[in-house]
């Protein structure tokens, strides 16, 4: 299983995932899911993919491909952020009709967060969808997610708006990964985060094991401060029955 997470706030941006593809008993694999691209003062990317690792891998190297070989089409020729979520849901669709015809019954479909900013274009994050569509945050959804999402979204729901900083923002990413991963343990480390600074045209990069001191002291402090907040919850304010007994609806 997959957990990608980018933000969208006014000072920038973030982006976390994680590296698990395949949980079992006696085996567990470990893939990046983020990947970067950029010309220095001149344009950003991050990507982040969720799916059939086949064809996350041959998008990727398509992407790798182009910007190498120069071609006419590629993340250094688009004008705009929009321009770019087209461009790779065009490679991911197309990738996928490769396999249309397979009769094994697997799925080879693949999502995609494509996020950044090109000089002359704000920083902006959007969700490729495996039919080659995209979707981009809003006013009211500072963030979009891939893969298993709901786990944590509690988190970014109560404390993402576009006026947080960009710390807070990352340690929300954070704390919603530790959230995905408590619960389901398909979803692992290491854990990659990236920090994109609105006009900076640079990346801040990061890389969490397993055994990092960092992601264990957040998450004890994390369980701890949930607690403390629970029990400091008002009581219940237990009403009296009528003498009658309780009423019937």
């Amino acid at each position: 299983m997959t957990y990608c997470l980018a933000i969208n706030v006014d000072n920038g941006l973030v982006f976390c995932s994680d590296s698990r593809t395949n949980a079992g008993v006696d085996r567990v694999s470990t893939y990046s899911k983020m990947y970067r691209f950029g010309v220095e003062n001149e344009r950003q990317f991050v990507v982040l993919s969720a799916g059939n690792l086949g064809t996350t891998q041959a998008v990727v190297s398509r992407l790798k491909r182009d910007i190498k070989e120069e071609a006419e089409t590629s993340l250094l020729t688009m004008e705009t952020m929009s321009d770019a979520a087209e461009y790779l849901g065009e490679i991911n669709r197309a990738q996928q009709e490769k396999h249309a015809d397979n009769t094994s019954g697997a799925n080879f479909e693949a999502s995609f967060i494509i996020g950044g900013q090109i000089r002359g274009d704000k920083p902006r994050i959007m969700m490729v969808y495996p039919a080659g569509n995209h979707i981009t945050t809003s006013k009211d959804t500072r963030y979009l997610q891939i893969g298993e999402s709901k786990y944590g979204k509690p988190i970014l729901d109560r404390i993402l708006t576009a006026k947080t900083d960009l710390h807070t923002s990352a340690l929300c990413s954070l704390v919603s990964m530790d959230s995905t991963m408590r619960t389901n343990l398909t979803v692992g480390p290491p854990i990659e985060l990236a920090l994109y600074e609105t006009d900076s045209f640079s990346l801040q990069h990061n890389r969490f094991d397993e055994d990092d001191e960092y992601l264990r002291e957040l998450k004890k402090a994390w369980d701890a401060r949930l607690v403390e907040a629970f029990v400091q919850l008002p009581p219940i304010d237990w009403r009296p029955e009528s003498p009658d007994g309780p009423s019937e609806a």
